[in-house]
């Protein structure tokens, strides 16, 4: 396997597993009735001051009329509310509820145990090497 090869596949695989692993880590008992994306919605929706549709588009980088469909489940299934702005009544606010507020927890300590983990198997130089080139890869497929 030449070097292309080898780089295709494990950007692949890693992609791969690290969705299957938060898939299982984090789509059980009472939340079975989301998908890892709701996960992802209710993470960028955030348990900070209430946000607006388009804010929330933009951080996923989807439409507001994507999000709309999403947030609309979201909704139906308790782990957002809508609220009307105080300052202007048509303009909505995403909130989470309770429920959300735990998923979003969740989803954090899930992240904060993967980049714990990963970190221990690396030292300090490999760690920056690691972050340079993923910041790379990110920025591929931001142009993309």
């Amino acid at each position: 396997m030449n070097r292309e090869e080898l780089l295709n596949q494990l950007l692949v695989m890693t992609f791969n597993e690290i969705m299957d692993a938060e898939n299982r880590a984090l789509i059980t008992g009472a939340f079975k009735e989301i998908s890892i994306n709701d996960v992802h919605i209710i993470d960028a929706v955030g348990i900070a001051e209430p946000r607006n549709m388009s804010t929330v588009a933009k951080k996923m980088s989807v439409t507001v009329g994507t999000l709309t469909t999403a947030i609309n489940n979201l909704v139906k299934k308790g782990y957002v509310s809508r609220i009307r702005s105080a300052e202007d009544k048509r303009v909505v606010l995403l909130s989470l509820t309770e429920k959300g507020r735990k998923v979003y927890r969740r989803h954090a300590a899930y992240h904060k145990k993967m980049v714990q983990t990963v970190m221990e198997g690396l030292g300090g130089e490999e760690m920056d090497v690691l972050a340079r080139a993923l910041e790379k890869i990110r920025g591929y497929f931001q142009e993309v």
